[in-house]
C-alpha cells in the first residue's frame, strides 16, 4: 500500500484496496478450508478455520506484506493424504476452491456496482460521498478479487493452479514436477520481478492480470474497466 501511495493513489483507494484484498484473502482461505473438510480432511477444522471470521484465516507477516508492498498471502493447513478419493484430484479441488470463491465475491461486488448505476442517477451518485463511497468499494472489490483468482491460477508453485494441474496430469508427469515446489518462491519472483525488467515482452502477469480484468470485469459490472488510481 506504501508503494500505492508513492505512485500517486488516493488515501481512500488505498484503504478501500486493503479492506477488498484481505477480505479476498480470508474468503479464498475458507473456501479451501469447507472444501478439505468436505473431502475428508479435518486439519483446516482442528486449525479453527471452518468460520467466517475473516481474522481467522490471515497470516500476520503476509498482512504485513500487503501494508508494506500491496499484496501478501494466507495460508489454510489441509493434509492432502487425508483427502478421500484419489488425493491429487481431491487436493486439485481443493485448490480450486480458493479461485472459484474470488470470481464469486467479484461478482457480488459486480452485482453492488450494477444495482448502484441502476437505482442512482450519475449526477447523485458523483455528488453523495456514502453513495461514491459505496460504489468504489465494489469497484475494488471487484478487481481485488479479479486480482488474486488470476494470480493464484497462475500454474506454478505453491499456487493453487500449480495444485490444480498436478491433479490434471497423469501421475507420472506429476511425480516429476513435484521438486518444483521447492523453488517456489524462486520461480514466482522472477516471473513477477526479473522477466519485466529482462524485456517489457514477458511481463506474463501484469498481461495475465490485463487480460484477466478486460475479460472478467465487463460481464460483471456491466462496464468497461478503467483505472482511476
Amino acid at each position: 500500500m506504501l508503494i500505492m501511495l508513492a505512485g500517486g493513489a488516493s488515501v481512500q483507494s488505498v484503504v478501500l484496496y486493503f479492506i477488498t484484498i484481505v477480505l479476498g484473502f480470508a474468503y479464498h482461505e475458507f473456501a479451501h478450508a469447507i472444501a478439505a473438510d468436505r473431502l475428508g480432511d479435518m486439519t483446516p477444522r482442528a486449525a479453527g478455520r471452518m468460520t467466517l471470521n475473516p481474522l481467522k484465516h490471515l497470516d500476520a507477516f503476509g498482512l504485513l506484506m500487503v501494508a508494506l508492498i500491496g499484496f501478501g498471502w494466507a495460508v489454510t493447513p489441509v493434509n492432502p493424504y487425508n483427502l478421500r478419493g484419489n488425493w491429487r484430484q481431491s487436493y486439485a479441488l481443493v485448490a480450486a476452491a480458493g479461485p472459484l470463491a474470488n470470481l464469486i465475491m467479484a461478482a457480488l461486488f459486480g452485482i453492488g456496482m450494477r444495482a448502484l448505476t441502476f437505482a442512482v442517477p450519475a449526477t447523485t451518485l458523483a455528488t453523495s460521498p456514502g453513495l461514491q463511497l459505496a460504489y468504489d468499494l465494489c469497484f475494488w472489490g471487484v478487481y481485488t478479487n479479479i486480482l488474486l483468482m488470476t494470480f493464484n491460477l497462475i500454474p506454478l508453485p505453491p499456487l493453487d493452479g500449480f495444485t490444480i494441474l498436478m491433479g490434471l496430469l497423469p501421475a507420472e508427469m506429476a511425480y516429476r514436477l513435484e521438486p518444483l515446489r521447492r523453488y517456489g518462491s524462486l520461480l514466482i519472483i522472477g516471473m513477477i520481478i526479473l522477466l519485466p525488467r529482462i524485456t517489457p515482452n514477458l511481463d506474463v502477469f501484469n498481461t495475465l492480470l490485463a487480460t484477466s480484468i478486460g475479460f472478467f470485469y465487463p460481464i460483471l459490472t456491466g462496464q468497461p474497466f478503467y483505472r482511476f488510481f
